[in-house]
């Protein structure tokens, strides 16, 4: 099992870079940031693009992998975001994940005009951004054209340094979400309950991502792929759950998790009177000790 952090892009960069190389220097397997325009009760305050995030990110630091958690159709074109993903992962030797998903309907569904979109228009547009951001990443001129994207001889030379192409998380519950991480994906992403994770009382929150785990198995039985090529990762922060209030509350988290078959946890640095509000020498301390406490 390994552990990550997710740094919410709302520092300027002078504090931010500390930041993410003290997530390295902590040993963290990955720092994500969310891609987002805005978010939630961060809408009124500091928040910095994902992508210009990780790009200096990249020339921070040296181990650590990178990556969106998650990045959407909600306003991206898989033509431009293609070319973006490409450079960090150049800039970064090859160290980027990208965590890919259908998006929400919050701030950044409307930011640029259109109507917030419903649940099947969002499935419908991932269905056709992902397939459309893997040919654009695996060759070298793509021509498309589809319903919601397209592509006329978008050069995307000289590809990407991890082969054939950086690594897709997609986040997905539902049966067409997962049908793309069974055919896309290298992993696979979830917070809980898509419907309300706050809402599952703790003792049920193992069983919801158990339930999401046996969908994602058939998913990829489906799909003739064995389940296990893929990395399956949990991130805290949605449920009632709290993992982060003690190293002793960590390690039961993570070992009931791991028994599931969670490879990959992601916790939230902490942020001051926010939602992330947790004590740093403790988060500290769960990033040094807490996978090694379950031996």
């Amino acid at each position: 099992m390994r552990l990550s952090t997710v740094i919410l892009p709302i520092h300027r960069w002078n504090e931010g870079q500390k930041i993410w190389r003290r997530a390295e220097d902590l040993g963290f397997h990955a720092a994500y940031t969310y891609d987002h325009l805005s978010w939630r009760s961060f809408r009124q305050e500091t928040w910095f693009g994902a992508v210009p995030t990780l790009t200096a990110a990249a020339t921070a630091t040296e181990r650590i992998r990178l990556g969106t958690l998650v990045t959407s159709p909600n306003f991206r074109h898989p033509v431009t975001l293609a070319k973006e993903l490409l450079t960090v992962d150049d800039v970064s030797g090859g160290r980027l994940t990208v965590g890919i998903g259908a998006g929400g309907d919050g701030f950044d569904a409307t930011a640029m005009g259109q109507e917030a979109w419903t649940p099947k228009e969002r499935a419908d547009r991932l269905g056709e951004f992902l397939p459309l951001l893997d040919r654009l990443l695996t060759e070298d001129a793509t021509t498309a054209e589809g319903r919601y994207y397209s592509a006329v001889e978008a050069r995307n030379i000289p590809g990407c340094v991890q082969r054939p192409r950086v690594p897709f998380y997609v986040a997905a519950t539902g049966p067409r979400g997962l049908r793309l991480a069974a055919e896309y994906g290298q992993g696979w992403v979830t917070y809980g309950d898509a419907r309300g994770p706050a809402d599952v009382p703790v003792a049920q929150a193992p069983a919801v991502i158990a339930g999401q785990l046996a969908k994602l198995t058939a998913a990829c039985e489906a799909q003739g792929r064995d389940v296990n090529e893929l990395e399956k990762m949990l991130l805290q922060g949605s449920t009632a759950e709290r993992p982060l209030a003690s190293l002793d509350a960590f390690v039961d988290w993570a070992g009931t998790y791991r028994e599931l078959g969670i490879t990959e946890l992601v916790i939230h640095w902490p942020v001051p009177d926010s939602i992330f509000e947790n004590d740093l020498t403790v988060f500290e301390r769960i990033a040094t000790e807490g996978l090694a406490q379950l031996g």
